[in-house]
């Protein structure tokens, strides 16, 4: 009998974080139709970038910040290198509803011996 109850819960559980979900999106945040015709928000855009930064080995996607702005994406922190700045900003303008990205990524100055 446990068991059902805690499967019922589950699927409960379920249900409301799927209606909260959905409810949670506002004409206020929505971007535009990708080519699904699904709707792009621009807190989906920057879920997406912070996850395609994640996984690119060339990139130190931790120390980088990503805002989104009826599409537009806005980068800043600081990386190692130049060539981190324009991989981050290719991997960014490739997201499906990206109009533009504004780069306020740093260099780090080298430390000192």
């Amino acid at each position: 009998m446990k068991s059902r109850s805690h499967v019922a819960a589950a699927v409960f559980v379920t249900a409301l974080l799927g209606a909260g979900i959905t409810g949670c999106a506002t004409d206020s945040n929505t971007r535009g139709v990708d080519e699904t015709g699904a709707v792009v928000s621009d807190s989906w855009i920057t879920t997406k970038v912070k996850s395609d930064l994640a996984v690119e080995k060339d990139v130190s996607a931790t120390h980088i910040h990503v805002q989104t702005y009826e599409g537009v994406v806005t980068l800043s922190g600081t990386v190692g290198t130049q060539a981190e700045i324009d991989r981050a900003i290719r991997v960014t303008s490739e997201i499906d509803g990206v109009k533009s990205v504004v780069n306020n990524i740093q260099v780090k100055p080298e430390a000192k011996s």
